[in-house]
C-alpha cells in the first residue's frame, strides 16, 4: 500500500473529529454464542485511549466515537453501543454522552454514536449514508483495524469526504504486521489453527513464502483433506499436525514437533487454536502457548478464539503484541489489500 496518513499529518485544533472505533466487543446476547472473558472484552476498547488522549492534547473541539457491535439486521437494543458507555468512560477516564440520533446537532465534547450497522447504508458502503456521517465532523480517524477488511461506509466512503488519518493503535498494527512480512528475525515461525480453510488457505500459502516454518493445527487439518488441499503440505516449510483419534486436538507427537521448532524461533505469529478448547480439548493449544512464551521470540497473536483462550489462562499479556483484528489480521498477512487501510492513503 502507499504511505498511510497518520495523526501527526492532521490539524485537529478546534476541529470535530469522527473516530471510527473498534467497538465490536461481546455484550448481552451475541450471534456467535461463544463464551468470553473480561480481558477479551476490554482489549479493543483500551486500544482507543491513546488516540483519544492525542486528540484531546492537540485541541480537538469534539470527539465522536462510532462503530458497530455484532451483525444486527435491524435496530436491536441487544446490540446497542449504549451498553458499553460506562465501560468506555472508565477506560477513557472521561464522561461520554450517548446518542442514537445523529440527525440533530451534537454539542457534547465526547460522544458515542449508536451501532452503525443499525443503518443499512453502513454495510452497503452507501455514499449518502457516508455524507450523513461526514456532516458531523471536520476530520476522520480510523481506529478500527479489526474492521478494515470490510468495504463499509464508515471505513471507505467516509474518509474520502474528510481529511483523514490512522489512529495510534491502527498505525501500530500496520507497522507490526508489516514487519512480520518484510523483516522478521529468523527463525520466523507462523502458527495457524482453528477452522475456516477458505480464509486461511491464502494465509498459509503467503506465509510459506516468508516464514521458515508454518505450523498448521486445529480443524484446518481435517479441512485440508476434505477440500483436497493436500498440495499445501507439499511445501517443506508447511508442517501439518496429526490429530487425536477423536479429531478434537493435535496429538502428542505433533505437540512435541511443534515445541521443538518453536523453541528455536526469534519471531512467532499465531492465529487459531490447536483444538476444540471450548469442549475441554485444550492440551495442544496450551502446550503451544507455553512453548511460545518459553522461547526468546518476539511474539504476535491474534484472532478471537486464540485471544479468548489466552485471556482465560492469564497468558495474553505476556505476548509482545496482541492484534485487534481477526479477519483483518488474516487478510493483511495473506498479502491482501484492506479497503479501510487503502482509504487512508
Amino acid at each position: 500500500m502507499e504511505l498511510m496518513r497518520v495523526l501527526g499529518d492532521l490539524d485537529v485544533s478546534g476541529k470535530r473529529v469522527f473516530v471510527r472505533a473498534d467497538l465490536d466487543v461481546p455484550v448481552g446476547t451475541t450471534n456467535d454464542k461463544r463464551p468470553t472473558t473480561n480481558a477479551e472484552q476490554v482489549t479493543r476498547l483500551t486500544n482507543l485511549r491513546p488516540t483519544v488522549d492525542w486528540l484531546v492534547q492537540h485541541g480537538a473541539k469534539q470527539i465522536i466515537i462510532a462503530g458497530h457491535i455484532d451483525r444486527p439486521q435491524k435496530p436491536d437494543p441487544a446490540f446497542s453501543t449504549e451498553q458499553i458507555k460506562e465501560r468506555l468512560e472508565a477506560i477513557l477516564s472521561r464522561s461520554v454522552i450517548f446518542t442514537g440520533n445523529f440527525d440533530r446537532e451534537i454539542l457534547e465534547d465526547l460522544v458515542l454514536l449508536e451501532n452503525l450497522r443499525f443503518w443499512p447504508g453502513e454495510t452497503k458502503n452507501d455514499p449518502e449514508f457516508a455524507k450523513q456521517l461526514a456532516s458531523l465532523a471536520d476530520v476522520y480517524v480510523n481506529e478500527a483495524f479489526g474492521n478494515s477488511h470490510r468495504n463499509h461506509a464508515s471505513m471507505v466512503a467516509l474518509p474520502s469526504l474528510l481529511p483523514h488519518a490512522a489512529g495510534v493503535h491502527l498505525e501500530e498494527e500496520v507497522k507490526t504486521l508489516s514487519g512480520l512480512l518484510l523483516a522478521p528475525k529468523r527463525l520466523f515461525v507462523a502458527i495457524v489453527g482453528g477452522a475456516k480453510i477458505e480464509t486461511k488457505e491464502p494465509l498459509i500459502e503467503h506465509l510459506a513464502k516468508i516464514a521458515d516454518y508454518v505450523l498448521v493445527g486445529g480443524e484446518l487439518v481435517r479441512e485440508l483433506t476434505v477440500n483436497g488441499l493436500q498440495q499445501l503440505t507439499d511445501n517443506s516449510k508447511v508442517m501439518v499436525a496429526t490429530l487425536t483419534a477423536d479429531t478434537k486436538d493435535i496429538d502428542e507427537v505433533s505437540i512435541e514437533k511443534f515445541k521443538a521448532i518453536i523453541s528455536g524461533a526469534r519471531t512467532i505469529v499465531w492465529n487459531g487454536p490447536m483444538g476444540v478448547f471450548e469442549e475441554g480439548f485444550e492440551a495442544g493449544t496450551l502446550a503451544v502457548a507455553e512453548a511460545i512464551l518459553a522461547s526468546r521470540a518476539y511474539t504476535v497473536v491474534g484472532g478471537g478464539e486464540t485471544t479468548q483462550f489466552l485471556a482465560a489462562k492469564n497468558l495474553l499479556s505476556h505476548f509482545s503484541f496482541v492484534s485487534s483484528g481477526g479477519g483483518a489480521m488474516l487478510a493483511f498477512l495473506a498479502g491482501k489489500t484492506l479497503p479501510g487501510l487503502a482509504a487512508l492513503e
